[in-house]
């Protein structure tokens, strides 16, 4: 079964994106834990929590996948900036606690002028703050496309985080197709290739998700637009070699496009129909 979901509004709580997922024919989504371009969190619904919980179980959901916003800024050179980053994450995996097991993706940050390996290590910092031992929540370092400043443009830097983390068994990744693109790794003509070199590098085991987004940029572009599935310089070919590729056909994947609830649920249907041809 191809485990595949949307980037859904938790504005109306976790049952009603579940609802949401099954009307659009996903079992999985993603959500943002508080305004993307802001730090505003609502409060959790114990209730409503607990229905969800139970729900998903009842309907078999894959595990889903929280968001932190994009003005988290772990290896600012702005300290102010790294303890907000650090007041959020630690707030962020709190609330996660009631929804367990499941996962928590991050940008790993900007180093903004400091240099690569101060910013990995700010991230890294970070990171040995937050995380638990006893935390159920894996949290996932994301794949970027490598625009200006940012950290995780490649897997070497991605393993170096990782190395960095005293738990780091509760550390995985999120593989997103656009940014890899734009990054300079070639799923498309070369996708064993790519799985070949994050295996060596981080190892497939940490790889827990992925951000399923077609690119309205070229091959190393490191620009970072997405684009619907299908309509981009990927293509749908390497998507459909994506989602039914042995090593990768089992996790649960993201859609992220630019979209509403109707083009979301047109596109998993193609893509459960791409699926079905081949798995």
């Amino acid at each position: 079964m191809l485990n595949i979901g949307a980037h859904l509004s938790a504005s109306k709580g976790f049952m009603n994106m579940a609802k949401q997922t099954e009307e659009i024919g996903g079992n999985t989504f993603q959500f943002f834990t508080r305004n993307p371009r802001g730090f505003a969190a609502k409060d959790i619904d114990i209730k409503d929590v607990e229905r969800f919980n139970e729900y998903t179980r009842e309907k078999g959901f894959a595990k889903i996948l929280a968001h932190a916003p994009y003005t988290l800024n772990p290896c600012s050179a702005e300290e102010r900036v790294r303890e907000l980053a650090l007041m959020i994450m630690e707030d962020d995996i709190k609330r996660m606690e009631y929804i367990p097991d499941n996962y928590y993706n991050f940008h790993p940050g900007s180093h903004v002028g400091q240099g690569e390996e101060l910013g990995i290590n700010f991230t890294a910092e970070l990171l040995n703050k937050v995380v638990k031992p006893d935390q159920t929540t894996t949290i996932l370092l994301e794949t970027m496309a490598g625009k200006g400043s940012e950290i995780g443009r490649s897997f070497e830097q991605l393993r170096q985080i990782i190395d960095l983390v005293e738990h780091n068994e509760k550390i995985g990744v999120c593989l997103d197709t656009c940014h890899v693109y734009d990054a300079g790794y070639d799923i498309v003509n070369d996708l064993d290739g790519v799985l070949d070199r994050f295996d060596s590098i981080i190892g497939l085991s940490r790889l827990k998700a992925i951000h399923l987004n077609d690119s309205k940029n070229p091959f190393e572009s490191h620009k970072d637009r997405h684009e619907k599935i299908g309509e981009g310089s990927l293509g749908i070919d390497a998507i459909k070699r994506i989602i039914t590729h042995p090593k990768l056909c089992h996790l649960p994947f993201f859609l992220e496009t630019p979209n509403e609830l109707d083009g979301y649920a047109h596109e998993i249907s193609l893509l459960k129909k791409l699926y079905s041809e081949v798995i």
